[in-house]
């Protein structure tokens, strides 16, 4: 893809940003071409805000941002991205997939920021693509769109389509065009500004549980946690879980409980049901579904397990019935 090839003239970059996106998000696309622009001390990236109307742009978190344009007004350029939230922008309509589609033509390349993967697989632009999202949105994306090769990588980068998860992931695929565009100095240099330390790759997983300083203050305790997030549909027993990671369960419960106070089953237990809860209330799959998901051997089992920890019913979580 030209557009990650070295080069010394500007990046115009064309943010579509949906109501409803995280600021976290707009902030590690927008931050660090700011940052890059201050350090090499001239204009590598341009940019400008759009929403769909050319209304101002309402973030989750009530914050609003003002738009340049909209979406209609476009013409083409160098790269468009479009963030959105898990909660899809109630102004889409199947006019703005129509218009993605064809500015896909216009653009060097297109990019679905978080939940912007959604609005480039209705518009068509992902099949027979690699592919991701936001991890909480992976399962039911996979679903909804089987001719996708989706990944659980940070970002997936095919053609000129590019993917990423949430606000850490476009943090990871905005280092990686710095880094491609304009030199690997420069992107250390931005990432030291946010104090940045992580290495990612592109094909990394997302992490379902961000472990961060556990793994180096108990990387036992952080290994069984990964396991218990790769087996979420099949449990493992206790005596499993500590075998593979070469512990007794008695040694397992005492680090568990030192480091987390909960004992492994507890913590296997919540993970799950949380697991339950993001499906029950981001997908249409039905309960007994997400019970099975979610390794439960039986619906009332499920059903007792989280009303008890949720203090309400699965189909109470839900605003569609």
């Amino acid at each position: 893809m030209k557009l990650l090839h070295a080069a010394t003239e500007p990046l115009d970059v064309t943010l579509l940003i949906l109501s409803g996106s995280s600021l976290m998000t707009v902030a590690s696309v927008l931050d660090t071409m700011r940052a890059a622009n201050r350090l090499a001390e001239q204009t590598l990236f341009r940019w400008r805000l759009i929403s769909i109307d050319g209304e101002e742009i309402r973030l989750s978190c009530e914050l609003s941002l003002p738009a340049d344009a909209s979406l209609g007004e476009l013409s083409g350029g160098g790269l468009l991205m479009i963030v959105a939230g898990l909660n899809q922008d109630p102004r889409v309509t199947p006019r703005t997939f129509q218009r993605i589609k064809y500015l896909s033509h216009q653009y060097q390349a297109v990019a679905g920021v978080e939940a912007g993967s959604w609005l480039l697989a209705r518009a068509g632009l992902l099949s027979g693509k690699k592919a991701t999202t936001h991890w909480e949105d992976f399962e039911e994306f996979r679903t909804r769109y089987p001719g996708i090769n989706m990944r659980p990588d940070r970002f997936v980068i095919d053609g000129n389509i590019i993917t990423t998860g949430g606000a850490s992931p476009s943090f990871d695929f905005m280092l990686h065009l710095i880094r491609k565009r304009y030199g690997y100095p420069l992107a250390l240099d931005v990432a030291s500004i946010f104090i940045y330390d992580g290495t990612h790759m592109p094909d990394d997983a997302q992490p379902g549980v961000s472990l961060g300083i556990l793994e180096s203050y108990d990387p036992r305790v952080a290994s069984a946690i990964r396991l218990m997030e790769q087996n979420l549909d099949e449990p493992l027993r206790m005596l499993q879980l500590a075998n593979e990671i070469g512990l007794s369960v008695r040694r397992l419960e005492h680090l568990f409980s030192q480091t987390l106070n909960t004992s492994p089953y507890h913590y296997y237990l919540h993970l799950r049901l949380q697991a339950a809860r993001r499906l029950v209330v981001d997908t249409r799959l039905s309960i007994q579904e997400i019970a099975i998901r979610t390794g439960f051997a039986s619906l009332s089992a499920f059903s007792r397990r989280f009303k008890r920890h949720f203090g309400k019913t699965a189909s109470a979580f839900r605003t569609w019935n």
